[in-house]
């Protein structure tokens, strides 16, 4: 698949994916409306902004769909700060409900968020990741060092083994997430059916 096809008016396909630092107002604009869709819609954490301080000093990354060489859409995003020498911290992290079975938008988003961090010196990188995502967050290389609650749901303090995470010196090109070809749905919207992993590494 080599150009974005319509299946139905609700979910759009690309080829790819370019996970990249979010560097154009657009890019953050939409990042900053995905969060509100995510964390205050869907999950209810927040009434109508997630935004905090941490936002003055955090540096965004997108998943954009990519369509002819185009970026076409924000479908993913992450924050991440250093709140100290040497130490780094994720949070944020939503992909769009359309998009969490279409390619590793997640897992690139972590990929990238890390490996940059790595790249500017980090020397431990941690994220509060809600409890049903462990399994995930493991796969990735992460191992758990506690449990912590965070606007009344339970979280595990999770850490990134750097050893799997290569330094990245060009965040604002990126990486590239290849799309898994979609599988058309025998009987009505089936396949639209959303996993909980790939949400947020926390509140």
């Amino acid at each position: 698949m080599t150009i974005k096809q319509v299946y139905s008016g609700d979910a759009v396909f690309y080829s790819g994916y370019t996970v990249k630092w979010a560097d154009l107002p657009w890019e953050i604009e939409q990042a900053h409306a995905l969060r509100r869709r995510v964390f205050c819609q869907e999950q209810a954490l927040f009434e109508h902004d997630d935004r905090d301080a941490i936002d003055d000093q955090a540096q965004l990354l997108v998943a954009l769909g990519d369509l002819a060489g185009w970026h076409d859409q924000l479908v993913g995003t992450v924050r991440i700060h250093q709140p100290e020498a040497g130490v780094w911290w994720g949070s944020r992290l939503a992909v769009d409900q359309h998009f969490r079975r279409q390619g590793q938008i997640g897992s690139t988003l972590i990929r990238l968020a890390v490996s940059s961090a790595h790249a500017l010196g980090c020397q431990r990188f941690f994220a509060h990741v809600q409890q049903q995502n462990e399994t995930l967050f493991q796969r990735l290389h992460w191992s758990t060092q506690g449990d912590i609650m965070i606007h009344g749901q339970p979280h595990l303090v999770m850490e990134a083994d750097l050893n799997y995470y290569p330094p990245c010196a060009t965040p604002y090109s990126g990486f590239v997430a290849r799309s898994r070809a979609p599988k058309m749905p025998s009987i009505g919207h089936a396949w639209l059916e959303l996993p909980a992993v790939e949400q947020r590494l926390s509140a």
